[in-house]
């Protein structure tokens, strides 16, 4: 009777695993061909990468300071093991530097700015007052011939998403011919500001800031950075109201789209390796290790099978670690044994007639294709998520960035795969010459035996006395001085640590070496070798800009234009994006210089109408780390401010205010009647006006002589 339940219980196990089992074969039949591809495609992806993941994990041991397990057991028990981390060094030391250039300015690297003939919006405009105000938009945004609101040739004004905020206004087309009486509005450039706050506050809710240091530490290290995005998700923005009938405080949730960016480790992005362009991809796959947390919580984003994620938590964990792993995390843990799940995500093209087999709905505008662009998302046979490629136009939205390019593959070169053989032998020459000291530092004896009595102790102490044998000539004790080859040794190990200079870029100077000697005894002689050498680093901002900043900064831009669904934001016109890591490499010092003596420059009256004066206060904002949207006017509102000062000034009757104030005449006095504000060297009583040491005292007689005269006297 007691084995009666245990037996039924074992039973139900058994029925349900072979009804999981068969509904995950079926699962598995119906969607083989689609997964079978892409599961192929990972494989190509894998194989393709190979010898790149060895180099990846020489830089990752280098790094750290680890020797491999094939090196480290060739090293006999006695010897000296020591490993010197000059990679980590020089690592480290890029790395700051291109943290210092991309964010000198306190801000992501990129920014907005209208085309050169922007279409759409009118770059220029300003307030006219003869100008006819534009007719309310109706069936034509300029009116219709014969209403009699034509405006006057050359005064067709395009205001775009800004019809709302300027379209009351007389505006007319083109720069403004009086900045004071007619203020300019750049329609163009505030529709490009309008997007890059847009931009700049969406980078800020992902942390890509965060993102960005660790696509470019990877980039340092091993070569090559990933970044991702922007991928739609929604955001929960907490709103309070209060209700003007009862007085209280009312919280809801506004539920808006936002795009989310983020970085990618290199061991985790498979791309299509048979190009080593990215435009040339025709796919990309990201590994996802997940728990089972993580994987059920895709249930919750937008276009997740909800009954195929379930599946695949049924099936169980199906995660297998691969061999770098447990040598990147220093883990023990055994391939196979890992509770995880591997999500692959597929972004790329598919043969039409698999993906409509396995679900897929094909939009109207696809059918004529036989290959379309979609994403999905699998776990084990398990299709999670199968969409088109919902951006327009379709792009993969990844980002390989390298440290320095390979010419025949997307992975890069970085600083721990150039100073490689250094490292090697700097390792190979410390643990010489530590074992050479080791030897030649101790003592080490030659005992003619024979000569001794037997049975000493033969323990070197200070005052050891040795007993010798009676009638046996010569000495007993010889002591034996091994050469000390350790100078010789150091002499290689500056020659390769500064051949690790040469092959890194990196000077050893510019990371806080020691010394100063020659050239870096002077203040000028140390900006010109620092100026030297960051042309290395000029060549890896180029990159981040050709293969990051600026393919990431179109993509929010479409992004905004297609997804954004704030009503009340005009960012819409004739934009293009600027990576601004280049324009920031030049050192702030340098900069503020030239930009000083270029400002004497201008003081000539003759240049002063050639040159942008709001540019260079803004440019030498940013040199001296201070925000210039906070700081600095631009050119309207600097005519309207310049406006008010003139009026005030007017109404006061000079800068010094009051109503008696006015220019100085020749008595010293102003010719309003009031006091002058100016100096004049004929006030000799100190009644406004006079500076010290100027002048000459009343004499007996003069006006203004205040002693007695000697006629009075008597």
């Amino acid at each position: 009777m007691l084995n009666g339940p245990v037996a039924i219980n074992s039973k139900m196990d058994d029925l349900l695993s072979k009804n999981s089992e068969k509904k995950s074969e079926a699962l598995q039949t119906q969607y083989s061909g689609l997964v079978q591809v892409i599961r192929d495609c990972f494989n190509q992806a894998k194989s393709d990468r190979m010898v790149t993941e060895n180099k990846w994990l020489a830089a990752y041991r280098n790094y750290r300071g680890q020797y491999s397990s094939e090196i480290f057991g060739s090293f006999k028990e006695d010897r000296c093991k020591a490993f010197i981390k000059l990679t980590k060094t020089k690592v480290l030391a890029a790395y700051g530097q291109l943290l210092d250039v991309l964010f000198a300015n306190n801000q992501f690297p990129i920014g907005v700015e209208p085309t050169v003939v922007p279409e759409g919006v009118s770059e220029v405009v300003h307030i006219d007052p003869n100008a006819q105000v534009a007719p309310a938009q109706q069936d034509d945004p300029y009116g219709f011939p014969g209403d009699g609101k034509d405006h006057p040739p050359g005064h067709v004004v395009q205001l775009g998403d800004f019809q709302d905020k300027y379209g009351k206004l007389p505006l007319a087309e083109g720069p403004t011919p009086d900045p004071q009486n007619m203020p300019e509005i750049r329609i163009a450039k505030e529709a490009a500001n309008n997007m890059e706050k847009t931009i700049m506050d969406q980078l800020d809710a992902s942390n890509a800031v965060a993102h960005l240091q660790s696509v470019v530490f990877e980039q340092c290290l091993m070569g090559s950075g990933v970044m991702k995005g922007p991928m739609t998700l929604e955001k929960s923005i907490p709103v309070w109201k209060r209700d003007p009938s009862t007085n209280e405080v009312i919280y809801n949730e506004k539920i808006r789209k936002f795009p989310e960016v983020g970085a990618v480790s290199n061991w985790h992005f498979f791309p299509d390796q048979r190009s080593a362009f990215r435009e040339n991809w025709e796919w990309v796959i990201e590994r996802h290790p997940m728990n089972a947390s993580e994987l059920r919580s895709l249930i919750k984003r937008p276009f997740f099978s909800a009954d195929a994620i379930r599946q695949a938590l049924a099936d169980g964990p199906n995660y297998q670690q691969e061999s770098y792993e447990v040598a990147i995390r220093d883990s023990t843990v055994q391939a196979g044994t890992n509770q995880q799940y591997e999500v692959l995500e597929y972004w790329g093209i598919m043969d039409k007639q698999m993906a409509m087999e396995a679900g897929l709905k094909i939009e109207s505008k696809l059918t004529e294709l036989d290959q379309i662009p979609i994403n999905a998302w699998i776990c084990g046979g398990n299709i999670l998520r199968l969409v088109s490629n919902p951006f327009q136009p379709a792009y993969i939205p990844y980002y390989l960035v390298p440290y320095e390019n390979h010419p025949y593959q997307p992975w890069g070169i970085g600083v721990a795969e150039n100073m490689d053989d250094s490292q090697m032998i700097l390792n190979g020459i410390t643990r010489m010459t530590i074992d050479n000291m080791a030897l030649s530092g101790n003592v080490i004896l030659d005992v003619d035996e024979t000569a001794l009595t037997a049975g000493q102790d033969m323990k070197i102490e200070p005052g050891k006395i040795f007993r010798r044998a009676t009638g046996q000539p010569g000495q007993a004790v010889f002591g034996i001085k091994l050469p000390n080859t350790a100078i010789e040794n150091m002499q290689v190990f500056d020659r390769f640590r500064q051949l690790a200079d040469e092959q890194t870029g990196i000077p050893s100077y510019s990371h806080g070496q020691t010394g100063i000697s020659g050239t870096t005894r002077t203040a000028s002689g140390m900006s010109m070798l620092f100026g030297a050498s960051a042309l290395n680093i000029k060549t890896v901002i180029k990159n981040l800009d050709t293969y990051l900043l600026k393919p990431l900064g179109e993509a929010l831009f479409a992004w905004n234009m297609q997804f954004n669904d704030d009503p009340n934001l005009p960012i819409r016109g004739d934009l293009e994006i600027r990576a601004k890591g280049t324009s920031a490499l030049m050192q702030k010092e340098v900069r503020s210089q030239r930009l000083m003596t270029f400002m004497q420059v201008g003081q000539n009256p003759y240049l002063a109408p050639f040159i942008k004066w709001s540019t260079i206060l803004t440019e030498i904002a940013k040199t001296l780390d201070l925000d210039p949207k906070e700081i600095v006017n631009d050119p309207t509102d600097a005519a309207i401010y310049a406006r008010i000062i003139g009026l005030t000034n007017a109404l006061s009757g000079g800068a010094l205010g009051g109503p008696g104030s006015g220019t100085p005449d020749q008595s010293g006095g102003s010719a309003s009647g009031g006091l002058s504000t100016g100096a004049s060297p004929s006030d000799t009583q100190g009644s406004g006006g006079g500076t010290i040491g100027t002048g000459s005292a009343p004499t007996p007689g003069e006006s203004g002589f205040s002693a007695a005269t000697s006629s009075a006297s008597a």
